[in-house]
């Protein structure tokens, strides 16, 4: 049996795992640097700027999604961007990456929102057809930019 579910401050390591296991199937594990103190209070501390929601089968947790709240102003409403979603090998095709898709599209209809949006690596021709399956498309015409080190610092002054 599926049941999602909102994670809780007990869940941190559960969700620290997830985004490790994520990062290895991405070849980006060199890239997770957080500390536990910071990703906790950014999680479940006082002004979360991110919620998690963990899929589980039987009980047992093998997948989840990491997001957050953005917002549109030429919808003039928010949405959600899906920042991270992880589904353990084993549980693949079982309708658990369905399932907590379908909990964010929930949640965008719930709270008013335009979108479900998220990035995808462009080798991962697995999860373009699994979004395929959903009715989720890419966005043409748009390059994802980011800015971050260096470069922010020297921009912040």
């Amino acid at each position: 049996m599926i049941n999602i579910r909102a994670a809780g401050p007990q869940d941190f390591d559960i969700v620290a795992g997830f985004i490790r296991k994520l990062a290895d199937y991405e070849k980006l594990a060199h890239e997770v640097v957080f500390d536990d103190e910071t990703l906790r209070r950014h999680l479940f501390g006082e002004r979360p700027a991110a919620e998690v929601i963990i899929g589980e089968i039987d009980g047992a947790p093998k997948g989840f999604a990491l997001y957050f709240q953005t917002f549109s102003t030429f919808e003039g409403r928010p949405g959600i961007w899906l920042e991270d979603l992880f589904v353990e090998p084993d549980a693949r095709g079982s309708g658990l990456g369905r399932a907590l898709l379908s909990k964010l599209a929930q949640l965008v209809v719930e709270r008013g929102g335009a979108r479900l949006e998220w990035a995808v690596l462009d080798w991962n021709e697995l999860g373009k057809g699994f979004y395929r399956t959903i009715g989720a498309a890419p966005v043409e015409g748009w390059e994802r930019w980011r800015m971050e080190g260096e470069a922010i610092r020297s921009l912040a002054g």
